[in-house]
C-alpha cells in the first residue's frame, strides 16, 4: 500500500501568523487607550466625591472633563510614562526649573521630618540636599525651608489609595487628596515642632511652575504630588501657613 504524506501549506502558516499579529495589535491598542484614559477614570472615582464635599480649585471645568486640551495632555502624560521619565528624581517633575524666584536659601538644615496626623504620616524624612524621591520627600532646591519666611515646596509620590503606605516614599501621598482646609501639617527641625494649617488646595497642569513663586511676607509650606491617584497627569498643590506660637 502506497504511503501518503501531508505537508502543511505555508499559506496556512502565514495566515495563522497574520491572525495572531492582528489580535496582538488590537489588544495592544485597546490596552494603550485604556492606559491613557485611566486618569479620567481615576479622576471620577476619587475626585468627584471630593468635589461634592469640599471646595477644590481646579483649572478643568467639571462639566467638560473630555476636551481637546485634556485629551492632548493625557496623551503627553502617557508618552512621558511609557518613554521612561524617572519620576523618582524630583528635578524631572519640573524640567528647566532649578531655583525659585528670590534668594537661594542656605542649606544649613540637610533634612527634617514632616507629619500629617490625618493621613497617619509620622516623621517622614524630608531632604533639602538631594532629589531622590524613592528614599524620602524632597524640599525642592531654591525654595525656603520651614520655618523661614518664604515658600517651602515639598514634593512626594502618590499612587492608588489602596496602596497607601506612610513608610513607603513611593506611596506616601496616595491619600493626600482627602485633606481639607484647616487640616494640620507638622514639621520638626532641630527638635522644634512647627505647626502649619492648610488654607488652599488646588489642581494644576503638570507643567505649571507657579507653585515655586516666593512670598517672603509669611512662612508657607507647599506639598506637591501627582494626581489623580495612580497617574502623573496633573499636580495636587496643598498650601499651608505657619501658625503663630
Amino acid at each position: 500500500m502506497a504511503s501518503h504524506y501531508y505537508i502543511k501549506s505555508k499559506k496556512r502558516n502565514l495566515k495563522g501568523v497574520m491572525r495572531f499579529l492582528g489580535l496582538f495589535i488590537a489588544f495592544g491598542g485597546i490596552g494603550l487607550m485604556g492606559y491613557i484614559a485611566f486618569p479620567l477614570i481615576s479622576w471620577n472615582i476619587y475626585f468627584a466625591p471630593v468635589f461634592a464635599s469640599q471646595s477644590v480649585t481646579v483649572p478643568i471645568p467639571r462639566q467638560r472633563m473630555v476636551s481637546q486640551d485634556n485629551i492632548n495632555s493625557l496623551i503627553t502624560s502617557g508618552i512621558n510614562t511609557l518613554t521612561g521619565v524617572d519620576y523618582t528624581n524630583a528635578h524631572n517633575w519640573f524640567p528647566g526649573v532649578t531655583a525659585a524666584n528670590g534668594s537661594q536659601p542656605v542649606r544649613n538644615v540637610p533634612s527634617y521630618t514632616l507629619s500629617i496626623p490625618k493621613l497617619g504620616i509620622q516623621d517622614a524624612e524630608v531632604s533639602t540636599i538631594d532629589s531622590d524621591l524613592s528614599k524620602h520627600l524632597v524640599n525642592y532646591e531654591g525654595t525656603a525651608i520651614p520655618a523661614e519666611k518664604g515658600n517651602a515646596v515639598v514634593i512626594g509620590h502618590s499612587t492608588l489609595p489602596q496602596l497607601f503606605n506612610p513608610k513607603d516614599y513611593k506611596a506616601i501621598f496616595a491619600t493626600a487628596y482627602t485633606l481639607k482646609n484647616d487640616d494640620i501639617i507638622q514639621v520638626t527641625i532641630a527638635g522644634i515642632t512647627y505647626t502649619y494649617k492648610i488654607y488652599s488646595i488646588t489642581v494644576v497642569d503638570a507643567d505649571d511652575t507657579s507653585v515655586f513663586a516666593q512670598d517672603f511676607s509669611d512662612s508657607i509650606l507647599t506639598i506637591v504630588t501627582c494626581t489623580p491617584p495612580g497617574t502623573t497627569w496633573k499636580r495636587l498643590i496643598i498650601k499651608s501657613k505657619l501658625q503663630t506660637i
